[in-house]
């Protein structure tokens, strides 16, 4: 499977907390030449510049409630037509169900485009706690107690198995070892991507 273009790829990219996806998603745009986009960034952006969008979305975040999929569905949608996007992209934070999943899939194909695969970075949970409780310790928060982290892990793994399914029986799930030095695993996700024949814009020597 090959993407559009030289050093273009679409791609989403999943993990649990802890594992280093918001660092390796940086990473690993800059290595194919695309955009590294997150839903975070994108409300951010929109709230920001006070776009129609983004007082919607910021009239529920104001409430202390979930921005609805529909919001949250034009707002990716709209961040995929920027030129910078045009040649590909790496999602980080979306989509987060089956149904956010069938939407970008018509987004896409409106294009004329797909998904060249997903990434998934798996880690060992109690490697992934230990990591949490010093990142907590260091940051003074005290609340984020080894049972609370648990249970977040717990949540993330109910809530993205099925999405997670979905793109493994379609054969776009790249699954990949997120635990290591940071070069180290940006070096494993990138030879796992090229060796299904995306291209990478950097070189990995």
């Amino acid at each position: 499977m090959s993407a559009s273009g030289p050093g273009g790829a679409r791609l989403l990219i999943v993990g649990p907390p802890g594992a280093g996806k918001g660092t390796q998603a940086v990473r690993l745009a800059e290595t194919f030449g695309i955009p590294a986009i997150s839903t975070g960034d994108i409300f951010r952006e929109n709230v920001r510049n006070e776009t129609e969008l983004g007082v919607l979305a910021k009239s529920f975040m104001d409430r202390g409630e979930y921005v609805p999929d529909n919001v949250t569905n034009d707002l990716v949608a709209d961040r995929l037509t920027w030129a910078d996007a045009e040649g590909g992209f790496l999602l980080d934070g979306y989509p987060r169900t089956t149904d956010q999943a069938a939407t970008l899939d018509r987004i896409l194909s409106g294009n004329g485009h797909q998904l060249d695969a997903v990434i998934e970075l798996v880690a060992d949970t109690d490697e992934v706690v230990g990591r949490l409780l010093k990142r907590a310790n260091e940051q003074g928060r005290s609340d984020d107690t080894e049972e609370v982290i648990r249970h977040r892990l717990d949540v993330y793994t109910a809530q993205t198995a099925p999405l997670v399914d979905l793109y493994e029986q379609r054969g776009l799930l790249v699954r990949v070892d997120g635990l290591g030095q940071v070069d180290e695993v940006t070096r494993r996700v990138a030879d796992a991507l090229v060796s299904r024949g995306l291209d990478a814009a950097e070189s990995l020597a």
